[in-house]
């Protein structure tokens, strides 16, 4: 299934966007993120590591962990774009406008 990073990544792989553009684009998007009550004890956490952690999430991460067990990215690419991914999380939970309501 064709998605934005996807597109991305395809992009990269056939030379029409360099791993800096990627990654640009990547630090000026907004992420969706998984919910829910975070374990506050360690037999929380432990039932936690037990469960299902629900179906990919379609143009999220996900499609660059795919890519990556694919062999789409590279491990250089792959610590590049999680990181510009890392920095917008950052970055977003740093603004008070942007940090509300998580996306699902």
């Amino acid at each position: 299934m064709s998605s934005e990073i996807t597109d991305m990544i395809d992009a990269l792989r056939n030379g029409t966007m360099t791993l800096d553009e990627v990654a640009n684009k990547f630090r000026q998007r907004s992420w969706p993120r998984r919910t829910g009550p975070a374990p506050r004890t360690y037999l929380e956490l432990a039932a936690a590591s037990q469960q299902d952690p629900g179906l990919l999430v379609p143009n999220s991460f996900d499609d660059v962990v795919v890519a990556y067990d694919l062999g789409k990215v590279t491990d250089e690419e792959y610590a590049v774009l999680a990181q510009a991914v890392a920095e917008s999380k950052r970055a977003e939970d740093d603004n008070p406008e942007t940090n509300g309501t998580p996306e699902q």
